[in-house]
């Protein structure tokens, strides 16, 4: 296995692990902002104010993306598997 499949391998991983986790991420930040927002306009400081739409839209989020995340998942490992003879050379 030569520096160059190492990497390549790293990058993989990385775009992949990026990629499955991005809708949730990218979900909890809007609504973050967007409570935090609300809350700045209309002064309403309380702490699960932020926390409940974020659970909400995070069960939800699962729900829609999860078969995709895990096509995804399952393609990469795949991939990974079937190229092993290739990495041991």
């Amino acid at each position: 296995m030569t520096p160059e499949m190492v990497t390549e391998l790293a990058r993989h991983a990385l775009e992949t692990t990026l990629l499955v986790s991005a809708p949730i991420l990218g979900l909890s930040l809007l609504i973050g902002l967007a409570v935090s927002a609300f809350q700045a306009m209309t002064q309403l400081n309380e702490a699960t104010l932020t926390f409940v739409p974020k659970v909400v839209v995070l069960f939800v989020a699962l729900l829609l993306f999860l078969p995709w995340m895990m096509n995804t998942m399952t393609t990469y490992m795949a991939d990974l598997l079937m190229n092993i003879p290739n990495y041991v050379h």
